[in-house]
């Protein structure tokens, strides 16, 4: 059953439907392109289709596949024209986009090969512009494209159409623009030189010429610039506001692709709503920092002026309103995380029994139990919990090859040094030396430099643990299968993944479980992460141990919570931030250029020093105390 959550709403310029995640989303765009299929093939005319590379097509891919193989949808009668490709670009490189189908849907149905076309990336530029001259005579010599499957780039490019971007430009040789080659870093073995600086995209004209137009967007990252495209102005600033003058596109994005959207941000502004208590803290604080002023400032004549009259006369006067949600904010702040012993818990976010408590935080990477939370851990470990960390990924893609190098070099004069007689350790190291030499970009590492870059990874968080004050033995190191295929592409989360994450709940029958809800992370190994632990409590929930054990949510890598979500919020002082800086400090590989990044070149420790202390300033600016710095959690409970 496919889930819609918001339909498209009249003011904004582009309909956009809401799902609650991008598998449903997927199968309906899916769904739409088959019978679209169908369709033409009762009118025996070919379905002419424009398709979309990265990973917002996957899935659509993926359910398409399956129609194929489980329905009998044929693609015999499909003709696809792609939107761009790396220029310059071979098409059997792990980066490019003709791979790219081929694996992702081509080889799995039964298009004829002479059907399917990707711009020819290895062609010399002086043939490129007729190329591109005779690649959209061919679109337009089918009738032109009955469908255009497009995503989004976080400036708002589509294809490779960058910012600047006019609305007639045809099909063409486009200079990337630094912050879309930044993002495809991860691709290039984190490195931004070896990102392509050219791209064959097809034109702006030739998009819109498409009878229909679908574009996806999954996830935070691409919030704003869903939100620009469809409520902002037409401008070649963000070439996917030209597509509010198609008359025949949808956007079909998840919740938190919609998360900046007004009727997500400030629905009560658009549309009728259910004034419970989350929909009020919510409308009460945007409110307050709207406008600058602290909640207990807030009078009637503010409610009234910004859309808020309903709220009035839910609760008859401004006064009310303010002390009922200062004090429900007021509540969240506590710097007991695991429970204050021997208190009148009625009004603080976690219970004080069991005084001391069993406390066990999941980290996708393995440093982002110090990253994201590093001022709780260290309070949960002073406050006599005993506390443990579940490492789910061995994290050995994000180690550059010089680190890994550097390590076996090491361990090879340690054992010349001591007089320790290893041949194996010195054939490791020569093996590795001479695949490092003459490694490209589009080589996985062979398994002995993976297992070394795991190993490193180990290290900086044992390093952290002692840190912080925690025995290695309470840190517990998952390798969850689905992360090690040596490429940043994963496996699909599997049932030895699930078994990974229960086996480690069911030994330390845990009273708090901390995960990682940072699903901004941009290589989706949190949310892989995330599903499994959900999967496995869910499983886990009968269990005895179980009864007593809350769940607690965390962010801060990428993104934070939004200040009506916080359930919890824990303040830190100078000398913490200063503390908690140090032990991400552990984590050495991971300083001074950080392997795949993503756009923000910040340091970790830069970025969450950034986000603790914006918390802290939220609180500050709605009236609460001032702190220094804030680590926030969300509470999760069993559906």
């Amino acid at each position: 059953m496919q889930q819609i959550i918001r339909e498209p709403i009249a003011y904004e310029k582009i309909p956009t439907r809401i799902y609650q995640n991008s598998k449903t989303a997927s199968q309906a765009v899916a769904r739409e392109i088959a019978d679209l299929i169908i369709r033409k093939q009762k009118e025996q005319l070919p379905c002419v289709l424009g398709l979309a590379t990265g990973s917002s097509p996957k899935s659509v891919y993926a359910e398409l596949i399956r129609l194929h193989k489980e329905e009998g949808l044929s693609f015999k009668n499909v003709v696809t024209f792609n939107l761009d490709e790396y220029y310059p670009m071979e098409p059997d490189a792990v980066q490019s986009y003709w791979r790219f189908m081929r694996e992702q849907l081509f080889d799995h149905v039964d298009i004829p090969a002479e059907n399917y076309y990707v711009p020819d990336g290895t062609l010399p530029q002086e043939q490129v512009f007729e190329y591109c001259e005779q690649y959209e005579r061919k679109i337009e010599q089918l009738g032109g494209l009955d469908f255009q499957l497009l995503g989004i780039g976080g400036n708002g490019h589509i294809g490779f159409n960058e910012p600047g971007s006019l609305a007639s430009s045809r099909t063409r040789l486009m200079m990337l623009d630094h912050s879309t080659r930044a993002a495809a870093t991860s691709d290039f073995g984190g490195e931004i030189t070896r990102v392509p600086k050219k791209a064959i995209t097809l034109g702006i004209s030739k998009i819109l010429s498409a009878k229909r137009v679908v574009l996806l967007a999954w996830g935070e990252r691409k919030a704003l610039a869903v939100a620009e495209a469809v409520e902002g102005t037409v401008t070649e600033k963000n070439p996917s506001t030209y597509l509010q003058t198609h008359a025949n596109k949808l956007f079909v994005v998840d919740e938190a692709a919609a998360s900046e959207l007004k009727r997500m941000k400030t629905p009560w502004l658009v549309e009728d709503v259910t004034w419970d208590a989350r929909m009020t803290k919510k409308a009460v604080t945007s409110l307050s920092l709207s406008i600058g002023k602290p909640i207990l400032k807030l009078t009637n004549e503010d409610y009234n002026d910004n859309g808020l009259s309903d709220l009035l006369a839910l609760h008859g006067k401004a006064y009310d309103i303010n002390i009922d949600i200062f004090n429900e904010l007021q509540h969240t702040i506590s710097g007991w995380p695991g429970g204050k012993p021997n208190a009148d818990d009625t009004y603080r976010p976690e219970r004080k029994d069991p005084a001391k408590k069993r406390c066990l935080i999941f980290s996708p990477h393995p440093d982002d139990d110090i990253i994201s939370m590093g001022g709780t851990f260290q309070r949960l470990v002073d406050q006599g919990h005993e506390v443990h960390v579940g490492y789910q990924t061995s994290g050995n893609i994000a180690v550059a090859d010089d680190e890994a190098l550097r390590f076996i070099d090491f361990v090879v004069d340690y054992n010349n040094h001591f007089g320790i007689d290893s041949k194996e350790a010195v054939a490791i190291f020569n093996e590795a030396k001479d695949f490092l030499k003459n490694k490209k970009s589009s080589d996985i590492d062979i398994p002995e430099v993976r297992q070394v870059k795991g190993i490193v990874r180990r290290g900086e968080a044992k390093a952290t643990c002692r840190f912080v004050g925690i025995p290695i033995e309470n840190a517990h190191f998952m390798h969850m299968p689905f992360y090690e295929t040596g490429t940043i592409s994963k496996d699909d989360l599997s049932e030895a993944d699930i078994q990974v994450v229960m086996d480690v709940i069911e030994k330390v029958k845990p009273h708090q479980i901390y995960a990682a809800g940072d699903l901004a992370d941009p290589h989706g190994t949190h949310k892989v992460c995330l599903d499994a632990i959900f999967e496995a409590v869910r499983r886990l929930q009968d269990k005895p141990f179980m009864k007593d054990c809350w769940i607690w949510l965390y962010r801060g890598a990428w993104a934070e919570w939004d200040i009506h979500e916080i359930e919890m919020a824990v303040p830190m002082s100078p000398e913490q931030v200063i503390q908690k800086r140090l032990g991400i400090f552990k984590h050495q590989s991971q300083k001074d250029g950080v392997v795949f990044q993503g756009s923000d070149s910040r340091e970790f420790w830069q970025r969450a020093e950034e986000r603790n202390h914006g918390t802290a300033k939220l609180y500050d600016q709605l009236g609460l105390a001032e702190y220094e710095a804030m680590e926030a959690f969300v509470r999760w409970h069993v559906s």
